[in-house]
């Protein structure tokens, strides 16, 4: 698929892009080439072929959900100006 020039300024003129009158030729070359190289890729037969979520059977290395500190909210609730069956009491701060 071969772009024109006119093509290339309307494709900017959507992206709101400023582009340089002399570089509209190389953008159009290149764009054209990505276009070709997305229809090679449609035309290629993927029947039977499952999609991938990953190229590599990758395994996530897991820890145990072990608890490995201990709970020390009296110690830490101690400094706090109020609290209230353990929690932090707060001002009010919508109305």
């Amino acid at each position: 698929m071969s772009l024109e020039k006119q093509d290339v300024e309307k494709i900017a003129h959507l992206a709101r892009l400023a582009i340089d009158e002399a570089a509209i030729p190389g953008y159009a070359e290149d764009l054209s080439g990505i276009l070709d190289l997305v229809d090679q890729m449609s035309a290629v037969d993927t029947e039977g072929v499952e999609p991938l979520a990953h190229p590599h059977d990758a395994v996530q290395r897991l820890r145990e959900d072990v608890v490995t500190e201990e709970n020390q909210r009296e110690l830490l609730q101690s400094n706090a100006p109020q609290t209230d069956a353990g929690l932090f009491l707060v001002p009010k701060v919508i109305e």
